[in-house]
C-alpha cells in the first residue's frame, strides 16, 4: 500500500505546482478539449504520449494498446479514430511504436503466451509481408528494430483503409497520418517520413467511393 498511497500524495503535489504555475489551469481543462493530435501508442510504461512530446494535459488524445496495432476489427480503437477525427477533428494522428517492444520481438518468435497470441497474429502477418527484407537483416536486435519501424509504417496504411479516414479528408482535407518510433534508450523519436494526407496516397483498391454519403466501418 505504500507505492499506492504514494500516488495519491503524487497527484497533490501536482495539482499544487500546476496551479502555482496557472490558478485558472483546471478550471480551463473543465471547460472542454481541442487536441490538435490524436496518439496511438503502445501500452509500454516507458512511452508515455505527453512526457516525450512535452506536452501538457488536453493537447494530445491517445489510444494504447499492444504493440500500437490499427485493427479494423477493434471497436475500442475505432471508437476513439471516429470521435477524435470526427468530433475533436484533430489535425494530426501519429502511430507511435518504440524499439525493445516486447509485442514485436514475441511475434518474431514461435512461444505461447496466452491470450495474447491471438492479438500477435496481426504483428506476425506484418511479418510475413516483409519477410524477405526482414530475414535478410542477420543481426537479430537489428532485425527487430526494422520489423519495429514496418509494423509502424503497415499501421499508418491500416488507418488511410478506414471509411473513418476517408470521409474526414473529403468533409475537411484532414486529419494527416504520421509514423513515429521512439527510441527508450536515448529518449529520440525518430520521423519514419510516412506520411498520408489524402486518398491519392493509397492504393486505389483502398479507395472508397463516398460521393458525399457516409459510410460506416
Amino acid at each position: 500500500m505504500e507505492y499506492y498511497n504514494k500516488l495519491l500524495e503524487n497527484n497533490k503535489r501536482w495539482v499544487a505546482s500546476k496551479l502555482e504555475e496557472d490558478p485558472r489551469f483546471f478550471a480551463r481543462l473543465a471547460e472542454g478539449q481541442h487536441p490538435p493530435v490524436l496518439w496511438i501508442g503502445c501500452s509500454d510504461s516507458r512511452v508515455p504520449a505527453n512526457e516525450i512530446t512535452g506536452t501538457q494535459p488536453g493537447e494530445i488524445f491517445v489510444h494504447r494498446n499492444i504493440a500500437n496495432m490499427v485493427e479494423h476489427t477493434d471497436m475500442n480503437m475505432l471508437s476513439v479514430l471516429d470521435y477524435a477525427v470526427s468530433v475533436l477533428e484533430v489535425k494530426h494522428v501519429i502511430v507511435c511504436g518504440h524499439y525493445g517492444c516486447g509485442g514485436v520481438r514475441a511475434a518474431m518468435g514461435n512461444k505461447q503466451f496466452g491470450l495474447i497470441d491471438n492479438w500477435l497474429c496481426h504483428l506476425k502477418d506484418v511479418y510475413r509481408m516483409h519477410q524477405k527484407e526482414l530475414e535478410s537483416i542477420k543481426d537479430m536486435h537489428e532485425r527487430e528494430n526494422r520489423f519495429v519501424e514496418l509494423n509502424v509504417i503497415e499501421q499508418v496504411y491500416d488507418l488511410s483503409k478506414t471509411s473513418i479516414i476517408q470521409n474526414s479528408w473529403q468533409r475537411r482535407g484532414g486529419p494527416y497520418l504520421h509514423g513515429w518510433v521512439y527510441a527508450i534508450s536515448n529518449g529520440l523519436i525518430k520521423d519514419l517520413q510516412v506520411t498520408v494526407k489524402e486518398n491519392a496516397d493509397i492504393p486505389s483498391v483502398y479507395r472508397f467511393e463516398t460521393n458525399g454519403t457516409i459510410i460506416v466501418n
